[in-house]
């Protein structure tokens, strides 16, 4: 084991190359195209034995790493943003190949306007693709989430595609101390890809539903995919805890800051909740029984650990790195429908922040939590809120009079 300085895109790339990957197709664009650069160079250098192939287009892109993956071998590509809303077609139909190829994204505000910074509505419009998802705080975790992700896909139980998710600029060109395993130890956790069935073992085929015309057939074949997303919560604790076992590190499909006796729990994903546990901190300092769940695996979605994590808090504020424009926060939504029926749950509200990488500020956190405390004493909860400072506004107004005379 060497521990490095390494950015969220190196530490991707390093994880590939431990996992010792057959095929890569590939497309630039920003933030992810340092990925691909440095998968590129070790391939020419001779370092990594994959095949690297350019092709014209995201949707191509993701067309050739299915069909690849179809064939037996392993295979990783990764986009972000645009890019992957390009090839937004080919996810639905690798999924319903049930291939394990495994995809990095690295979230990115989408267009219009235009912005390279990071929010979640790019990965989160896949949700529904078939796509299982592993979404990431930390350099160490997109390493760690990588290897974590092929043992999951290639699973029998599973055989579905997964996303290993992380924000653009503020993960993917960070750099953090990463411990890079020992190739061997890695090679004992995840083992060369054998699969039994593939789509070249015309003896042994995989479950297939390609050419189905009907809906009592096109039905089977998409719960069956449900119920194998459904099986990946189960195969996922398996996959956590022999990682663990191997390189001392847990993954939980989702993650608990202070929240062993918190009243007021934030609920957050990616590199911005290292911002919330901040808050969190502030907090208790401050006599505030706070604590933040983090969330981890976004599919499938984990409601039975989410809600034992936020049993027994008075008010729960799910802060949403996206907008489902006419709705809201999307997570606020899953989180909303995963308590709905519980007895004594928690009051429920929803902030939306971070778009486009805009920071939550330490006095937006105070904010929420004093809305958490008086929606607890008052028993009210407010109307979805976003976040937004009042310097921010009048950098608005500003910029709306300058236009203006114009």
């Amino acid at each position: 084991m060497t521990r490095e300085m390494l950015t969220g895109n190196a530490a991707a790339a390093w994880g590939v190359r431990l996992a010792e990957v057959d095929y890569i197709p590939a497309y630039p664009i920003t933030p992810q195209t340092e990925i691909i650069e440095t998968l590129a160079k070790w391939i020419s250098d001779g370092i990594l034995d994959a095949r690297f192939v350019t092709v014209d287009s995201e949707h191509s892109m993701i067309a050739a790493a299915g069909a690849a993956s179809a064939t037996g071998v392993r295979v990783f590509t990764a986009t972000s943003s645009q890019g992957l809303l390009y090839g937004f077609e080919m996810l639905y139909s690798v999924a319903g190949w049930r291939v394990p190829l495994v995809m990095v994204n690295v979230s990115r505000g989408l267009s219009s306007p235009i912005t390279l910074e990071p929010d979640h509505n790019d990965i989160l419009a896949a949700r529904d693709s078939g796509f299982l998802q592993i979404h990431c705080e930390t350099c160490q975790e997109v390493l760690d989430s990588i290897l974590m992700a092929y043992k999951l896909a290639e699973e029998e139980r599973v055989l579905l595609p997964v996303f290993v998710n992380m924000d653009g600029f503020h993960l993917s060109f960070t750099r953090e101390p990463v411990e890079i395993p020992d190739l061997e130890r890695v090679r004992k956790y995840l083992p060369a890809y054998q699969p039994k069935h593939a789509f070249f073992k015309a003896s042994q085929p995989m479950a297939q539903g390609v050419a189905v015309i009907g809906g009592h057939a096109y039905s089977y074949f998409k719960y069956q995919m449900h119920l194998a997303s459904r099986k990946a919560l189960e195969v996922y604790d398996e996959v956590s805890e022999e990682f663990g076992k191997i390189f001392g590190r847990t993954y939980n499909t989702i993650e608990g800051y202070m929240t062993y006796d918190a009243e007021y729990i934030l609920i957050m994903s990616n590199s911005f909740s290292t911002l919330g546990k901040a808050a969190v901190n502030s907090a208790r300092k401050n006599g505030i029984k706070a604590g933040l769940l983090k969330l981890r695996l976004l599919r499938p979605f984990p409601e039975s650990d989410i809600v034992m994590a936020i049993k027994g808090a008075k008010a729960v504020a799910v802060v949403d790195q996206n907008i489902s424009v006419g709705k809201g926060g999307i997570i606020y939504s899953e989180i909303a429908s995963a308590i709905c029926n519980q007895k004594d749950k928690p009051l429920l509200l929803s902030f939306v922040g971070g778009l486009g990488g805009k920071n939550i500020s330490p006095q937006e956190f105070e904010f929420i939590f004093d809305s958490l405390i008086k929606a607890a004493s008052t028993g009210e909860v407010p109307a979805p809120r976003l976040l937004y400072t009042e310097t921010e506004w009048k950098e608005m107004d500003r910029l709306k009079k300058m236009a203006g005379k114009r």
